[in-house]
């Protein structure tokens, strides 16, 4: 009988938990509610626990609030999606309320469930029932009850798994999606096999690790040749200072007399500074007097760029980003995945592409790393993707630049909010007016199912070429271009006047431009645009205005 956990145990729940949700990310991402290629849940939450599992590992000492502020901090900086974003709260929410604490029991444990699930539920502006949040809230629930009963861990264990999984199974008759899909939620899964994998750790069968690697989202950017002349502050300072004497608001303002490209993030006692300055001794002596450097990080950039650029002659391949020590008015970030779709993005004056979508969402530090490269007074973000505006929202709540998230789901919603921006307008003006923009369009997709299903009274076949339209599988068969067709009649109506195509990697440009020439005779009345697009797994994406 097991009844208090020690620091060791509680490290090991994690990593144990962490591991059992990476070795089974690929079975949570199949758990979509359409039957395409681009299921991202397990590799979201993959990605964000180990960040925090990583972070974990920086910590020597096995003191459970140490671990915890560890865990909360590295699961918020990676978090990705919404899954993701909704997990490292999670953990935000159990490091709170052990920390302080010794040993567990099972009522504290209970507590951090539902201190985690309260958490959760508040960084979501309009929480969903059959989803993640369902099941860490009625598993915690019924965890503070049985934790009255259950003083043995394993047991308390067994029966919050138990429950958890019970949740898990009623979330289809939350949601009519899954139901319908034949599928259980994907983010709850997602957190089961944590909680399965920490239960197998207190049950001696701790879970190890059987991912090779794990792929990572990569950011462009769009970079011109500069001068070591040009760079301002010669050194790029990053320290983390454990204190308990200075909020984050109070540091951000004594580190702005020390340079620029200033990044303050604070997390309960926890507070990672980045800060570019020509003297980092001095900010670290000034840290110093309100607590304990954790980590210390500093890069000459002058020495950097100089090797770079040597690098870069060699190579001829990447340009260096010009750096203005006036700051631009607007500076724009988008997400985007395909070459031609970020030449686009270029072409708008984007300014910063992070790489990635549907199949790999970018984390809040991804974000916080574009915003940080940013020189301009007001920064406008486009997710371009409903599961990646959360972590757009959470690094503009983190960062203290003057930014505003225009919350696109997609890119046709990215180019008609950018065709309405006016430089000279203000930040509100433009923010009203793109996000009036959001709803003159309207968007598909064409790609391929990856399992039999039946949804909207479409039978779809594993292998069946489908049409997706402004949330809605459409239509199924066997020819793209027929696909594509069905597709653009099902979004355009009286009002249209523009069709525009974005053909992906996979299909050339000579069946492209044969299926715009067909268009064309079918819609006589209304412009038909095509662009090289290049995205993955989506042989086509669809605009219609």
């Amino acid at each position: 009988m097991i009844q208090y956990i020690d620091g060791k145990q509680v490290r090991n729940m994690f990593v144990s938990g962490a591991n059992n949700l990476k070795n089974h990310k690929d079975l949570v991402d199949k758990l979509n509610v359409f039957p395409v290629p681009d299921g991202d849940t397990g590799t979201n939450m993959s990605l964000t626990i180990s960040c925090a599992i990583k972070e974990l590992n920086k910590v020597e000492k096995d003191d459970i609030g140490q671990l915890g502020k560890a865990l909360s901090k590295g699961s918020l900086m990676g978090a990705r999606g919404n899954s993701g974003v909704i997990l490292s709260q999670i953990i935000r929410g159990i490091a709170q309320s052990i920390d302080g604490k010794e040993t567990l029991t099972s009522m504290d444990i209970a507590k951090a469930l539902k201190n985690g699930s309260d958490i959760a539920y508040k960084a979501v502006i309009k929480p969903v029932e059959g989803t993640i949040l369902t099941v860490v809230r009625e598993s915690s629930e019924y965890a503070l009850k049985a934790a009255v009963l259950e003083e043995d861990i394993i047991e308390f264990m067994k029966l919050l798994v138990k429950e958890a999984n019970n949740s898990l199974n009623r979330t289809p008759e939350l949601l009519h999606a899954l139901k319908e899909a034949g599928v259980v939620d994907s983010g709850g899964k997602g957190l089961v096999l944590v909680y399965e994998g920490m239960l197998k750790s207190l049950e001696g069968q701790f879970v190890e690790s059987q991912e090779v690697q794990t792929s990572e989202t990569s950011s462009v950017q769009v970079e011109n040749k500069i001068s070591t002349e040009d760079i301002k502050f010669q050194y790029c300072t990053e320290f983390i200072l454990e204190t308990d004497k200075i909020s984050d608001v109070q540091m951000r303002d004594k580190m702005l007399k020390y340079g620029d490209s200033l990044v303050v993030v604070g997390d309960d006692g926890i507070i990672k500074v980045h800060v570019h300055t020509n003297t980092p001794g001095d900010v670290l002596q000034e840290a110093l007097a309100f607590g304990q450097l954790l980590t210390i990080k500093i890069e000459n950039m002058k020495l950097q760029h100089e090797n770079k650029v040597i690098q870069d002659a060699k190579e001829s391949e990447v340009e260096e980003q010009a750096v203005s020590e006036e700051p631009k008015e607007f500076g724009f970030i988008a997400t985007s995945m395909g070459d031609g779709l970020a030449k686009i993005f270029k072409d708008f004056g984007v300014d910063h592409i992070i790489e990635g979508g549907q199949t790999m969402n970018p984390s809040t530090e991804d974000f916080m790393n574009a915003i940080d490269k940013m020189n301009a007074n007001n920064i406008i973000i486009l997710p371009n993707n409903s599961n990646i505006i959360m972590a757009a929202n959470q690094a503009k709540d983190l960062s203290d630049k003057n930014i505003i998230v225009i919350p696109t789901k997609n890119v046709s919603q990215a180019f008609a909010a950018l065709v309405n921006f006016d430089a000279d307008l203000t930040l509100e003006e433009n923010e009203a007016n793109m996000l009036d923009a959001l709803s003159t369009v309207k968007n598909g997709q064409v790609t391929y199912a990856v399992r039999n299903t039946v949804i909207n009274d479409v039978e779809v076949k594993e292998g069946n070429i489908i049409g997706l339209g402004e949330g809605k599988l459409l239509s199924a068969g066997d020819d793209i271009d027929e696909i594509t067709t069905q597709l653009v009649e099902s979004l355009v109506d009286e009002d249209s006047a523009i069709i525009t195509l974005f053909y992906g990697e996979d299909i050339q440009e000579e069946q492209a431009e044969a299926l715009r020439e067909s268009l064309e005779e079918k819609f006589e009345d209304i412009d038909i645009e095509l662009y090289y697009g290049g995205q993955p797994i989506y042989y086509y994406l669809v605009s219609v205005e």
